[in-house]
C-alpha cells in the first residue's frame, strides 16, 4: 500500500503557512490540475483529488492541529480519512470557482437608493433656523402600473425560460460527481415572470422620475457641513421595499461683518487712537440688531470684549454663545496740518517726537550703537 503523501508537500507550503497561503495554493493547484483542462488524463484527475483532500484537512483549524500533532495517523475521532468522500468539497468548489450545489436565491424586496441634496443657506438662516422649501428629482413607483411594470388590465406571466423559479441551471460533470451552476434567470433577471404588455407610462420599468416639491426645518445653531437626514424621501424600493432617505447637506454662506467659531461670533471692529486712549461708549452691531459697548481708557490693540448670549444657539439645546468683540486701532493715513501739528505737540508732552524718517544706514548705525 502506497504511503500517502505529506499535506503540506502536495499543496506545496511549509507547515507555518497562513490560512490565506494555504487557500492560495490550493487555488492555484486546483485550476493547473482540474480534470475540465486535463480531458482524458488519469493522472491529473487523481492529483487533483489529491489536493483536495490536503485542502479540505489544512482548511479547517482543528483538522489541522490533528494533523500536525499525529499526520495520517489520526486516532479514532481525529480528522479521519477523507481519501473515500468529499461531503464539503463541492462547497469548496463553489467558493472558489462559482459552480455547486447550493440554489441561487429569488431576489426578494430592494430598498430604494439614498439620495444627497446641497442646500446653501444665509448665515442668518444658519443662526436662526428657517423653512426651506426643496425640488427633489427621484424615482417613485409608477402610478399608472402600482410598480407591476405591466399595462393596467394585464398580469405579467410566467417566465418561459426559467419556469417561475428565477433561477438558470447548468449541470456540469467532474470526477467528483454533477455540479449545479446556478445563476440568475437573463430573461425575468430573477423575479419569475416577465411582463408582456409593458406599461405605457414607465415603459415597464416599474418606476418614474418625479421631482417632487417639499419643505425641509432648518433648526437654530446648524453648522456648515452638517446633514439633516429625512427618512423615507429617497427613491422608491423596488419589489415591496423601503424608500430610501434624502440626505440634505448644508451649506453656509459667508458674512461680510461675522465669523463663527464653535456657538460664538467673532467681530473685528475698528476704532479710532482717541477711543482708545481716551475711552468711549460706542454702539456693535449684532444679529439682533445694535447694542452698547464700553471702551475703557487705555484700550491696546486687539484687546476683545464679551457680550453675552449674542452669538449662536446650542443645535437642539437651550442658550446661546457669546459675541467676541476685537477692537482694531484704525491709524489715520491722511491728515491735515492742523491735524498733524496737533499730534506733535500731543507727542512731546508724552515725551516722544517723532523725527524726520532716517535712511536705511541710519537705522543701522543706530543699531549698533
Amino acid at each position: 500500500m502506497p504511503t500517502k503523501r505529506d499535506y503540506y508537500d502536495i499543496l506545496g507550503v511549509g507547515r507555518d503557512a497562513s490560512d490565506d497561503d494555504i487557500k492560495k495554493a490550493f487555488r492555484r493547484l486546483a485550476k493547473q490540475y482540474h480534470p475540465d483542462a486535463n480531458a482524458g488524463d488519469g493522472g491529473m484527475a487523481e492529483k487533483f483529488k489529491e489536493i483536495g483532500e490536503a485542502y479540505q484537512v489544512l482548511s479547517d483549524p482543528e483538522k489541522r492541529q490533528v494533523y500536525d500533532r499525529y499526520g495520517h495517523n489520526a486516532p479514532q475521532g481525529g480528522f479521519g480519512d477523507f481519501s473515500g468522500g468529499f461531503g464539503g468539497f463541492a462547497d469548496i468548489m463553489e467558493e472558489f470557482f462559482g459552480f455547486g450545489s447550493r440554489a441561487a436565491a429569488r431576489r426578494g424586496p430592494q430598498p430604494g437608493a439614498h439620495l444627497k441634496y446641497n442646500l446653501t443657506i444665509s448665515f442668518e438662516d444658519a443662526v436662526f433656523g428657517a423653512e426651506k422649501e426643496l425640488e427633489i428629482p427621484r424615482l417613485e413607483t409608477c402610478p399608472n402600473c402600482h410598480g407591476s411594470g405591466a399595462e393596467p388590465g394585464t398580469t405579467p406571466i410566467r417566465c418561459p425560460q426559467c419556469h417561475g423559479t428565477g433561477e438558470a441551471r447548468r449541470v456540469q460533470q467532474s470526477i467528483f460527481g454533477s455540479f449545479v451552476n446556478v445563476a440568475t434567470c437573463p430573461r425575468c433577471e430573477g423575479e419569475g415572470e416577465v411582463v408582456s404588455t409593458p406599461c405605457s407610462h414607465c415603459r415597464g420599468q416599474k418606476r418614474v422620475q418625479i421631482t417632487r416639491k417639499m419643505s425641509i426645518a432648518i433648526p437654530p445653531g446648524v453648522d456648515d457641513g452638517m446633514q439633516i437626514r429625512l427618512t423615507g424621501e429617497g427613491e422608491a424600493g423596488m419589489r415591496g421595499g423601503p424608500a430610501g432617505n434624502l440626505y440634505v447637506v448644508v451649506n453656509i454662506k459667508k458674512h461680510p461683518l461675522f465669523r463663527r467659531e464653535g456657538i460664538d461670533l467673532l467681530l473685528d471692529l475698528p476704532i479710532s487712537f482717541m477711543q482708545a486712549a481716551l475711552g468711549d461708549e460706542i454702539e456693535v452691531p449684532t444679529l439682533d440688531g445694535k447694542t452698547k459697548l464700553t471702551i475703557p481708557p487705555g484700550t491696546q490693540y486687539a484687546k476683545s470684549f464679551r457680550i453675552r448670549e449674542q452669538g449662536v444657539p446650542q443645535l437642539r439645546r437651550n442658550g446661546r454663545g457669546d459675541l467676541i468683540v476685537t477692537v482694531q486701532i484704525a491709524v489715520p493715513t491722511e491728515l491735515t496740518e492742523k491735524q498733524r501739528a496737533l499730534l506733535r505737540e500731543l507727542a512731546r508732552t508724552m515725551g516722544s517726537v517723532p523725527n524726520e524718517p532716517k535712511s536705511v544706514l541710519g537705522k543701522m548705525k543706530d543699531a549698533f550703537k
